[in-house]
């Protein structure tokens, strides 16, 4: 499912309109300009990115309530959620993204790289 849809789902939930929803559900699905396939669910379609996404937007956002008259405060972590199993069928942390990952080398630090200082300093002078 799209960000567009899963905002459209959210706005027939809660109520509002799709415009409500967006930036949260196109954050959650940002990854993909890193990572083309559904690997990309691996950086924020889990608890930690739930709470990511609740300490980038705030604790709630308010939308117009359904009949039109007033507004309603949504949790932002409900949104992110649903965003989640709506992709995944459940709510899975990062160490069940981890738990299948190799361990390579490089990861504890054995594998260094050796770069010039100049390569670190500014202008490439001391």
């Amino acid at each position: 499912m799209n960000s567009y849809h899963h905002a459209v789902s959210a706005a027939r939930k809660w109520g509002g309109s799709p415009e409500d929803y967006i930036e949260i559900e196109e954050f959650i699905d940002s990854s993909k300009e890193i990572i083309g396939d559904v690997r990309h669910r691996s950086m924020y379609h889990h608890t930690a990115g739930v709470w990511l996404c609740q300490r980038v937007f705030g604790r709630t956002i308010t939308v117009p309530k359904s009949s039109g008259h007033g507004t309603v405060e949504i949790p932002v972590r409900l949104i992110a959620e649903r965003h989640v199993i709506e992709d995944l069928g459940w709510l899975p942390s990062p160490a069940d993204y981890i738990a299948g990952m190799p361990i390579k080398p490089w990861m504890s630090g054995a594998q260094r790289k050796e770069l010039p200082l100049s390569h670190l300093l500014q202008g490439g002078s001391a």
